[in-house]
């Protein structure tokens, strides 16, 4: 990327008072920062501001390893969560799957093809079927066998995996397994799963048999960070397709891999972007 194109991103959420986006814009204004790209929101029922700014760091006076420190007076003095990310960085993702390989074909095609400015080194499964697939997209394939009595050992195995490839975002692209609250306290807001309806929705196995069954007329799938509590994380994004009596389950199931494909990437895409800011067990998503 060139110098001249790179920018800085100012994610940050605070209790919401007077003289916020004033104090963001006048640091900015003073170390002569050009802003291309700024958007807020107040949720007026928990009283907290949230705001993404985004501006050239070309000709801006503060170094970009200073830049974190000049910021922090402003950000104590309103209480601000934070945080800051420069467009230049690679981000390195890790894909997580099991055997239903949509998701990850689609994320490897993705990229591959310049949709996501990010690296996917790596994939890691609970299967050895798709090692083949992952050499064909040049990323390494790494199984790690679960059971009961393996769990935690593998866990720590595949934590010490990621932390080797250095990596940044964990996608579940359907990986059918229940990461351990100890795992998931590690990434926090840096692990996207991908649901297979609106949640909390037809929970449980045969999700597509259970709205055949109901004669939905529509199917959804919903992207949403990972928590310790089950299915219950911050949701990224989410969408709907028809459906109607002629569907089969045959039918629903197709529709409803083709519309996780999407919602997923459109969740990474807005991940390694910086367009999100999470707060409690929301998310705020400029677009």
């Amino acid at each position: 990327m060139d110098d001249k194109t790179v920018t800085a991103v100012l994610l940050l959420s605070c209790p919401d008072q007077k003289g916020l986006v004033a104090s963001v814009s006048d640091f900015l204004y003073r170390n002569d920062g050009n802003i291309i790209h700024a958007d807020q929101h107040t949720d007026a029922e928990q009283g907290l501001f949230l705001q993404r700014v985004e501006w050239e760091l070309a000709g801006f006076r503060v170094p970009r390893e200073e830049i974190a420190e000049a910021f922090r007076p402003i950000a104590e003095r309103f209480g601000m969560t934070w945080s800051l990310h420069f467009s230049d960085y690679l981000p390195r993702i890790a894909v997580f799957v099991s055997q239903q390989a949509h998701c990850m074909y689609d994320l490897l095609a993705r990229q591959r093809m310049g949709e996501f400015r990010a690296e996917l080194p790596l994939l890691i499964s609970n299967h050895p079927d798709l090692r083949s697939v992952a050499a064909g997209f040049g990323a390494h394939y790494h199984h790690f066998p679960i059971t009961p009595d393996t769990k935690a050992d593998q866990e720590q195995a595949i934590i010490e995996t990621l932390e080797v490839q250095r990596i940044d975002l964990i996608v579940l692209a359907r990986y059918m397994q229940i990461l351990s609250g100890e795992f998931v306290a590690r990434y926090p807001n840096r692990i996207i799963n991908i649901h297979h309806s609106f949640l909390p929705a037809f929970a449980g196995a045969r999700p597509y048999h259970q709205a055949y069954e109901r004669g939905v007329k529509v199917i959804g799938a919903t992207a949403h960070y990972v928590t310790a509590e089950l299915d219950q994380g911050p949701i990224i994004d989410q969408d709907v397709v028809r459906a109607s009596h002629r569907d089969s389950v045959a039918d629903l199931v197709r529709k409803g891999k083709d519309l996780e494909k999407v919602v997923l990437a459109r969740a990474v895409d807005l991940h390694l972007r910086n367009r999100i800011v999470v707060y409690g067990n929301k998310t705020v998503v400029f677009d």
